[in-house]
């Protein structure tokens, strides 16, 4: 040790840590994707985070016809009706292998215009000739190529090119999608032969690539797929080894009310970290799937409360004016067969007055088959994923230090002023965290484990709420008054 004569300053670590809060309501997305409608298209089976509409619609495409492309349901719900974000969108449709070759045929042709009026056509593969296919055009020099506002082609001929001004007919052929070529097992994904990762599996990649831990998985459209349905409930517990989420899935809309309860049950949407949902949404001429709203909603209801996930989305409003099945049959449920749902553990939709169409419904999947209240009450689960969630994030800078009492001592009195900040702004009724002898053996402790716990009470939601009405004889004295 060199020399030294005077006076030195030794900085020490500050002993209780700012809590490193997980976010809320940050939906993934696994789902199709106009792709070819993108102004700078990601590659298939890249995770995209986008705040703004127009950053999701550069990247990924927009069209109206969600049936075929369930990621613009998600675009349009998320941004323009609920005004949330970010989220993290997940492409399947691969223009590469998804598509189908369409020879050319005639196409009439008017001053110059002629309006191919067909979804999911590849630009790049457009073939266009001669009325007899004698002759082939150039797009550099005889015409040019754009998509119109309903994603149709419009193919103009140049005046400069060699396409006589009177042609009244072209021969056709292109590319297109084919979105319905997507399976259950795109959506689902994996790893590859050469260890690309697809579909769910690249709910892994998301914190490594963005540093946002998502707590809603989604996928719209096909999570009414008990084998779809089966995946994002396993995934919800096990993001990167460590973190939770919840798994926000459709239940057949195909099915009637009646019928629902014993769908769910038979095909396991069962989970504690899964929401079931039922029936449709309609808003206009437009349908959704519940489980879109839905986050849309949470997210919502979460950036109400500081984002903290406590309070419940139940009997809060969507954006919608009625409910439908599969068929676009319109349902109407009264608050007794919402109330039904409701014991079966499904979240539905309640039509209120005038206060309008309500999510209606504050149960897991679990219920009633678990009715264990962290994992039966939807934000009880979600508060205990958040919380946990954030203690992983916050004492992960904590791992490999050096056990002793300075460590015990700088988790204990951090997490107890965190967890008293939370019941001081009423998301926790109480909390605390305790190091027991108890709960760490001496083998654990010569090992290099540790294990602090952790009380913790979020409320429930006030789901029934009684008055007595009695009549009181006493008070026929006022006619004596």
């Amino acid at each position: 040790m060199a020399f030294k004569h005077g006076v030195t300053i030794i900085e020490q670590p500050t002993s209780v840590l700012a809590p490193t809060q997980a976010a809320s309501g940050i939906p993934f997305v696994v789902g199709t994707a106009p792709l070819h409608l993108a102004s700078a298209p990601v590659p298939v089976n890249t995770p995209v985070l986008a705040f703004t509409y127009a950053e999701a619609v550069a990247a990924l495409g927009y069209s109206d016809n969600w049936k075929d492309f369930t990621l613009a349901e998600m675009i349009y719900s998320h941004f323009s009706l609920y005004a949330k974000a970010p989220m993290i969108l997940v492409n399947v449709l691969d223009p590469a292998t998804h598509k189908t070759t369409i020879a050319p045929a005639s196409l009439p042709v008017s001053n110059r215009v002629a309006t191919l009026a067909v979804d999911g056509v590849l630009l790049s593969s457009l073939v266009v000739k001669s009325s007899d296919g004698a002759t082939t055009y150039s797009k550099a020099t005889d015409y040019t190529a754009a998509f119109d506002d309903d994603g149709h082609v419009m193919i103009t001929t140049k005046s400069t090119g060699v396409i006589a001004a009177n042609v009244t007919q072209l021969q056709v052929g292109y590319d297109k999608l084919k979105p319905d070529a997507v399976e259950a097992d795109d959506i689902i994904g994996g790893v590859t032969i050469d260890g690309a990762y697809t579909g769910f599996e690249l709910v892994n990649q998301v914190y490594p690539r963005f540093g946002i831990l998502p707590d809603l998985l989604l996928a719209p459209g096909w999570s009414h797929l008990p084998a779809v349905a089966a995946v994002m409930k396993a995934k919800a517990g096990n993001i990167n080894g460590n973190f939770k989420a919840m798994a926000l899935t459709d239940l057949d809309p195909a099915q009637k009310y009646t019928d629902v309860g014993a769908w769910k049950s038979d095909n396991s949407y069962t989970g504690s970290l899964q929401i079931a949902t039922y029936p449709m949404l309609t808003l206009g001429d437009k349908k959704f799937h519940f489980s879109t709203q839905l986050a849309g909603l949470i997210a919502a209801t979460d950036a109400n409360n500081g984002g903290i996930p406590f309070a419940s989305p139940s009997n809060k409003a969507l954006q919608a004016d009625g409910t439908a099945l599969a068929d676009g049959k319109d349902l109407f449920l009264g608050i007794d067969q919402a109330s039904y749902l409701n014991g079966l553990g499904v979240v539905t939709a309640l039509n209120l007055g005038t206060s309008g169409w309500k999510s209606w419904g504050n149960n897991t999947g679990a219920f009633p088959g678990n009715t264990d209240p962290k994992d039966s009450f939807i934000p009880i689960r979600r508060m205990f994923n958040w919380v946990g969630n954030s203690l992983i994030l916050t004492y992960m800078q904590k791992v490999d230090d050096p056990m002793n009492k300075r460590l015990i001592a700088a988790v204990t009195d951090s997490v107890n002023i965190w967890i008293n900040g939370l019941t001081a702004s009423g998301a926790l009724l109480g909390g605390r965290v305790e190091f027991r002898e108890s709960e760490n053996p001496t083998t654990d402790l010569m090992s290099g484990k540790i294990t602090f716990h952790v009380y913790i009470t979020p409320p429930g939601p006030a789901q029934e709420i009684n008055f007595l009405l009695e009549y009181d004889a006493s008070y026929l004295s006022a006619l004596f008054a």
